[in-house]
């Protein structure tokens, strides 16, 4: 069973959508309407996703997502919103979030997204590829059983990598993943951290890294 808690001040939509997850997908839904209830309750228990509106009486969707990010909360997060604009979205991803629904959206298509997100966010604790091994819990990598040097967060950009393969991670994507809100940010550490895991396989047909420029990266393998 997937828990998921919703934020939706709109009642009505959101006993529509309450009804459809829990009869058509194998989901729990938890719901608030008020930004302090959902903080409240990421405290006292853990959910598998958030689905989350932007435009809320008491705070900015947007504002609270990067409350959550900066207290270390990186529980995926969808934003069902009636905004349209790319400077939204753009401000959606940079806060946060691994993804946006427009108002009004197919609920088939938010229950296939939600069932993608989970698959990509499921936790692999060791992962082994070739004669190497990642190791997520203790944060260590080892070739041949030997322990190597590697960067923290080379190590969770190689995570982000492994959740999506055959897939294009975005730059926004990466730098959700590896920075805080109030971090600052480069380029070149980017792509250092992306040249620290290609240099790791000998054989780069193994896993590949696609750099598609001005976009991310496509992942193989």
């Amino acid at each position: 069973m997937i828990n998921i808690l919703l934020l939706e001040d709109d009642e009505l939509f959101s006993l529509s959508l309450i009804d459809y997850l829990e009869e058509f997908g194998e989901f729990n839904v938890t719901h608030v309407n008020n930004s302090q209830k959902l903080l409240e309750l990421t405290f006292e228990n853990r959910y598998d996703l958030y689905l989350l509106d932007i435009n809320l009486p008491d705070i900015c969707g947007l504002d609270l997502l990067k409350e959550l990010r900066s207290s270390s909360d990186e529980t995926p997060a969808i934003f069902l919103t009636s905004y349209k604009d790319k400077e939204t979205l753009k401000e959606g991803f940079h806060s946060g979030a691994d993804d946006f629904l427009t108002k009004p959206f197919d609920m088939d298509e938010l229950v296939l997204r939600i069932n993608s997100l989970i698959k990509r966010f499921k936790k692999h604790s060791v992962v082994s590829i070739g004669n190497l091994e990642f190791n997520f819990d203790n944060k260590t990598v080892t070739k041949d059983g030997v322990i190597i040097k590697f960067s923290l967060k080379a190590l969770d950009l190689f995570e982000l990598f492994y959740q999506n393969n055959h897939s294009i991670v975005s730059k926004e994507m990466i730098i959700n993943k590896l920075w805080n809100v109030n971090e600052e940010y480069s380029e070149g550490s980017i792509r250092v951290y992306v040249n620290n895991i290609k240099k790791l396989f000998d054989d780069d047909t193994v896993f590949t890294i696609s750099n598609l420029k001005n976009i991310g990266y496509k992942i193989e393998y």
